[in-house]
């Protein structure tokens, strides 16, 4: 099935409509990274249409495998986990969120923050894995002021170029336009203190960009280290724990690059299994963190109790 505009839109709001009370909020320390913290910091939840993840022509193995995860085909509602890194003096995070323009079911970064006693103000680096809405707009807040006014900001050099480029508006996919809107419009306000960055290079001690395309052209994926530790924050090359985990190769509406997502999903999946690093994965359940298993022909998302 296509996916217009105006389908999409439908849609969503018809889906949030039925689903507008806010989940619970509330924070989850995942694990010591040598002597650093990190905790997943709840945004709360979208709404989706299936269609967003349902590939064309898969309906009915797509269900069959949605069915053993208690997930309905038609309606998706995946978790929203903000990573957060305490590290030495530095508060980092990995996204924004969405902030209160989107959805009725998200926006809760600041409840979350407020909960672990974190003033925005605190708050020293923002790391963007990309710019969807659900991850950048969470920015600035009613008055269009910036949330983290005295954070240190980084976004990958690609995904950067895309959405400030005037032309992304009119090549984009039409439902996508008010994504490249909102991009555009928010990143302007950084414009005098983005630093751009690039697939290997280390924006932080101890963090390293990792170019993950496809979900958008320049999604960046962020591998943290200190010691033995290790973990990479996924962002949405892994977008969900079901379709994505046994059907990598499947293409998903939710990529604006199709093929080239499924290329980025399969590859990740296998070295994640082989080498057995734990994750955080933005729309994960269980506030995203655990570890990728290989199961047959596809994989599993294994939670950890944290």
């Amino acid at each position: 099935m296509s996916l217009s505009r105006r389908t999409f839109l439908g849609q969503s709001c018809a889906a949030t409509a039925m689903a507008t009370t806010p989940g619970s909020v509330w924070s989850q320390t995942i694990l010591k990274l040598g002597d650093a913290k990190l905790i997943t910091l709840s945004d709360g939840n979208l709404v989706l249409p299936g269609s967003m993840v349902v590939p064309d022509g898969n309906m009915a193995a797509a269900t069959e495998i949605l069915d053993r995860y208690d997930v309905g085909p038609d309606q998706f509602r995946p978790e929203c986990n903000v990573t957060l890194l305490q590290t030495g003096d530095r508060n980092v995070i990995f996204d924004v969120g969405a902030g209160p323009n989107f959805m009725p079911s998200a926006g809760r970064l600041g409840d979350a923050l407020a909960q672990i006693d974190l003033d925005p103000a605190d708050v020293t680096d923002v790391l963007f894995t990309h710019a969807h809405p659900d991850h950048l707009w969470g920015l600035t807040d009613d008055f269009d002021d910036l949330v983290f006014a005295n954070a240190n900001y980084y976004i990958g050099q690609a995904e950067w170029d895309y959405w400030t480029d005037p032309t992304t508006i009119s090549s984009i996919n039409e439902f996508r336009v008010p994504f490249a809107v909102g991009a555009a419009s928010r990143l302007s306000l950084l414009s005098d203190r983005i630093n751009l960055i690039q697939d290997g290079q280390e924006p932080l001690i101890g963090v390293t960009a990792l170019l993950t395309p496809g979900h958008t052209p320049g999604h960046m994926s962020f591998a943290m280290h200190a010691g033995k530790d290790s973990r990479l924050i996924v962002g949405d090359c892994i977008a969900n724990h079901h379709l994505a985990f046994e059907k990598p190769a499947w293409h998903s509406g939710s990529d604006q690059d199709a093929e080239t997502g499924a290329r980025t999903r399969v590859r990740l999946m296998d070295r994640l299994a082989v080498e057995q690093i734990p994750i955080i994965g933005f729309h994960l359940p269980n506030g995203g963190a655990g570890r990728v298993e290989r199961r047959g022909d596809g994989y599993e998302f294994v939670s950890e109790d944290s």
